[in-house]
């Protein structure tokens, strides 16, 4: 800071608010079949305390909800596939609520808005 300029620190909700994109992306990601998700949800819940009492905490409930709901429908759905086949319907369900809740869940972000608790 010699030359007069002020240094901005980064504050510790703009490392939440990144935390938050990298487990969006990281979401999309899993849409592709690469297993992001897992890698998502253990952020969010390793720097959940750090999101406390910031805009960033209701996205991180919402990520950790959309893992845990998503992972329950493809436990259920797979054993639907191999004994009636029904499980290819139930899977696509859960495949389309999925990307229903990353792109209301990054929408929301984008605009800078929490999402229901």
């Amino acid at each position: 800071m010699q030359d007069g300029s002020i240094e901005r620190l980064p504050r510790r909700d703009d490392t939440i608010r990144n935390l938050t994109m990298a487990v969006y992306i990281l979401q999309v990601v899993n849409l592709f079949g690469i297993p992001g998700a897992i890698v998502g949800v253990i952020i969010n819940y390793v720097k959940r305390e750090d999101a406390r009492d910031t805009l960033w905490e209701s996205h991180f409930s919402w990520q950790i909800r959309t893992f845990w709901w998503a992972l329950l429908g493809v436990i259920v759905s797979y054993p639907l596939v191999l004994l009636f086949g029904l499980g290819f319907v139930t899977g696509a369900l859960v495949w389309c609520w999925y990307v229903y809740r990353i792109v209301r869940g990054f929408l929301a972000f984008n605009d800078g808005r929490p999402l229901p608790q």
